[in-house]
């Protein structure tokens, strides 16, 4: 899938950016031995998740039908590829 772009949405950044800083935040609160904290981190990771999909909900994510041309093109490549080394062969 080298050139879709695959996470590269408002939504997922956004998402991913949230959750990143939960887990530095339970990390720190793991060493420092706060249960409390850790699992204050653990629902910062969760938001992250949540705000991700209210953002796609949004459309400020991929469209579901974006890979499509994609897949559809790789299909074509296979084909053109597997046939010609078999016709080389006879």
């Amino acid at each position: 899938m080298a050139g879709s772009s695959h996470g590269h949405t408002p939504a997922a950044w956004t998402g991913v950016t949230i959750a990143f800083i939960g887990f530095c935040v339970s990390g720190a609160y793991m060493v420092m031995a706060q249960p409390l904290g850790f699992w204050a981190g653990m629902v910062i990771v969760v938001l992250g998740g949540v705000v991700g999909m209210v953002m796609r909900a949004m459309g400020m994510g991929q469209p579901k039908d974006a890979h499509a041309v994609y897949e559809t093109a790789a299909v074509r490549a296979n084909t053109t590829t597997t046939a010609e080394p078999a016709a080389a062969q006879s």
